[in-house]
């Protein structure tokens, strides 16, 4: 099976106002595609670092990352951006939505970097929606649907531009057991009927417990990896 990521030997660090701290420490990393991948670890370990790395939002110091074939240490801020808009999704814990939109317009902000025509993007919006069980609930404003049904917006917005790879901070942080279970149980169904790769980092073992493979981090390094059934 192909790696839909490598990660070869990557060093990053931030500054910390005269000091450089190196957060991951020379990762080494494939993830195969079709991987519902879980990343573990205690706060300060890496794990956002390294899915900041896999989605374009940050560079390595040093090492390659590859993703769907494309090294992107190689690409400039234009062309990252660009190859961001079609290859990868996010899911964030907060679930980033514009309070004044509807739960269509929301969606349907990915598709503004792209050519699509104004009735394509509805469709694709139509289709996001409705994949996420939320048809009914297109006119609504966050303001006006529960912390589960945001979140599924979130995740229709991730998915509306058919990205290959999702990545997801947190993205059950904020819900409740029954609902982070029906978020859980939507993130499966994307990655199993339509073999979408997932990357998930969560501090939740029932959450991970959802995913094919567990990879537990600490300090920059891997410590421990689990295959699921």
């Amino acid at each position: 099976m192909e790696s839909a990521v490598s990660l070869r030997n990557v060093i990053k660090s931030y500054r910390r106002g005269s000091d450089r701290v190196e957060v991951v420490h020379g990762l080494n990393l494939e993830i195969p595609e079709g991987e519902f991948l879980a990343l573990m670890g205690p706060s300060g370990s890496g794990k956002t670092t390294i899915l900041n790395l896999i989605g374009g939002l940050d560079r390595a110091d040093s090492g390659e990352v590859i993703v769907g074939g494309e090294n992107l240490q190689s690409l400039s801020g234009g062309q990252l951006a660009k190859w961001r808009s079609r290859h990868v999704g996010f899911v964030f814990q907060f679930y980033n939505l514009m309070p004044m939109l509807s739960a269509a317009a929301n969606v349907e902000l990915p598709l503004l970097l792209t050519n699509l025509s104004k009735a394509e993007r509805r469709k694709h919006v139509a289709v996001a929606l409705e994949m996420v069980g939320l048809s009914d609930r297109e006119a609504h404003k966050p303001g006006e649907m529960s912390g589960g049904q945001q979140q599924r917006v979130g995740i229709a917005r991730a998915i509306v531009a058919d990205p290959s790879i999702l990545l997801c901070d947190e993205p059950t942080g904020d819900l409740d057991r029954k609902t982070a279970d029906e978020i859980l149980d939507l993130l499966r169904e994307l990655n199993q009927h339509h073999k979408k790769t997932i990357v998930m980092v969560t501090h939740d073992p029932r959450a991970a417990d959802h995913a094919k493979r567990q990879l537990h981090f600490d300090k920059g390094q891997l410590t421990e990896a689990k295959e699921l059934a």
